[in-house]
Parts: structure tokens; C-alpha cells; sequence
């Protein structure tokens, strides 16, 4: 069973049944995961890519 990154604690998801796009929450800590990989099992952090974009949105305003 997978772990959370975050946490360590087990995430109660089926390997065979996510697929890449998916997002997966902590039951533990709450954080948010995309499935980005399947072989093996790839998560990036919801929130990491919001700000990132974010971050990109905001410097291409100040460029303006």
C-alpha cells in the first residue's frame, strides 16, 4: 500500500483502479495529491502546482 509523501501514514487507494490525472487526499494530513505516474506510482503535490502557476501568473503581471 502507498504512502503519503507527506505524512508517511498509508493512503487508502487501489493501485490498480487510479489512473494519471486523479487526485488523491491524505485521509491524515489532508494534503492533496495528482497521480502523475502509474509504473511506479509518480504524486506531485496539488498545491505546489497552483503555486507555481500562480507564481507565473503574477510575475508576468509585474513584466506588464
Amino acid at each position: 500500500m502507498p504512502s503519503c509523501p507527506e505524512c508517511e501514514n498509508n493512503l487508502d487507494i487501489e493501485l490498480d483502479e487510479v489512473e494519471e490525472g486523479d487526485v488523491i487526499t491524505c485521509e491524515e494530513c489532508g494534503t492533496e495529491f495528482e497521480v502523475v505516474g502509474i509504473d511506479p506510482l509518480e504524486l506531485s503535490r496539488v498545491e505546489d502546482d497552483y503555486d507555481e502557476e500562480e507564481d507565473e501568473l503574477y510575475d508576468e503581471e509585474e513584466e506588464e
